[in-house]
């Protein structure tokens, strides 16, 4: 994101409940979108460059990836999925052992602030993934080590009706070329095979790999460039009543379409790739 509130606003509009912005200690902050399923969405932007440039110094493997896809491809973007882990360090060593370890482990602390008002200290520790083939999209998994617990019953109620995150969209034109690293990324998935690519199915998600044609094709849309590299493009939602989400978008005129049974929302500012919404 350009800022955090541009994608207040426009996330808002969109009918989404956004928690408070957090910063993180190397530079960036977030205002995440929490779902019932467990899911979530993170907007994340740079609220210091200088504290950046420092963490970059220092080999800080989430910065680098963020500030690389800013300068490669746009301020906004869908540049990279986390996946929950209960065991960081052993995440590590499987993505060395398969050639895709992005650099040292990252291990922060940061304060949280709940809807009560409440405040504590939550810890994480992240291990990356990387395929250098793909520059433009990135894996970590997440440990949460000490946060606690917090009841985001308030946080997950939103007026789109959206209940959780179904999944998210990349485009590649070999979409085969990217399996093995997606597979890791996702541990031990299940994966369905289609003419024009995959569906890799996590516990509560799913990463579907699709040729720009067909994701063109699918979400109706103008075709986009046919370059290689995993390329985020959309992320689908679910909702309680598709018809009920339909309305809320034309009551506050945000563009969308209708396509094989979803409502398809085209990027704008603020919001940081196409947004699908199906039951």
């Amino acid at each position: 994101m350009t800022n955090l509130s541009e994608a207040r606003l426009r996330l808002s509009a969109i009918g989404f409940n956004i928690a408070a912005d957090a910063r993180h200690p190397f530079g960036t902050e977030n205002a995440c979108i929490f779902f019932k399923d467990g899911t979530y969405l993170e907007p994340l932007a740079v609220w210091d460059r200088n504290v950046v440039m420092d963490a970059l110094r220092r080999g800080n493997q989430f910065v680098a990836r963020n500030n690389a896809y800013r300068f490669l491809f746009s301020e906004e973007g869908l540049s990279a999925v986390a996946m929950g882990t209960g065991d960081a360090d052993q995440d590590h060593a499987e993505f060395a052992r398969q050639g895709l370890v992005a650099g040292d482990m990252l291990t922060f602390s940061r304060p949280m602030r709940f809807p009560d008002g409440s405040e504590a200290l939550a810890s994480f520790k992240l291990a990356f993934a990387n395929d250098f083939r793909s520059p433009g999209f990135f894996g970590f998994t997440c440990q949460r080590i000490n946060v606690p617990a917090a009841d985001r019953s308030a946080l997950e109620q939103h007026d789109n009706g959206v209940t959780g995150l179904r999944g998210i969209v990349l485009i590649e034109p070999c979409p085969d070329d990217f399996f093995g690293y997606l597979s890791a990324i996702v541990g031990e998935p299940s994966m369905i095979g289609t003419p024009d690519g995959a569906v890799i199915r996590a516990a509560n998600a799913e990463i579907s790999i699709l040729t720009p044609t067909a994701f063109g094709d699918l979400f109706g849309e103008p075709m986009v460039a046919n370059e290689r590299g995993l390329r985020g493009r959309a992320v689908v939602f679910t909702v309680a009543d598709l018809a009920r989400t339909t309305d809320l978008l034309k009551e506050r005129q945000i563009d969308c379409h209708t396509r094989d049974g979803m409502i398809v929302v085209p990027h704008r500012p603020g919001q940081a790739t196409t947004f699908a919404f199906v039951e």
